[in-house]
């Protein structure tokens, strides 16, 4: 399978990305068939030179079927040269689990139910006033 993904370059957090086509099986910095783009995160997002395409190699390998990557795809997008990729959502590791959900659902109606207790008796104190 044909997938169009980011290689990276450059020095020790000085990352610079070549936007390949690769197969999918091959190593992230390894084997790849055609280069078709760079990307450069250190310079500002306004910058053009921060992701630059080869658009004709890029519709020609979308067009025989290779995959782009979440991040290569926005890329595409931002230059008209894809659809616009809808945000993946991220998975739930950091919610409690089962029983700590249980436990924090019977603290709240156990502070909900003390709320009303607290709320009833402030309630009946101005009605036994106005009877006076």
């Amino acid at each position: 399978m044909l997938v169009i993904r980011m290689s990276r370059h450059g020095a020790k957090k000085r990352p610079y990305y070549h936007i390949v086509v690769a197969d999918s099986r091959s190593p992230r910095d390894g084997r790849f068939i055609e280069k078709v783009g760079t990307y450069n995160p250190m310079l500002a997002r306004e910058n053009p030179q921060r992701v630059t395409l080869i658009e004709e190699r890029v519709k020609y390998w979308v067009g025989v079927g290779a995959q782009p990557s979440d991040r290569v795809a926005r890329f595409l997008h931002a230059a008209n040269l894809g659809p616009k990729v809808e945000h993946r959502a991220s998975p739930k590791k950091s919610a409690p689990k089962a029983k700590a959900q249980e436990r924090i659902k019977l603290a709240e109606e156990a502070a909900k139910v003390a709320a009303e207790a607290a709320a009833a008796p402030a309630a009946e104190a101005p009605a036994a006033e106005a009877q006076a």
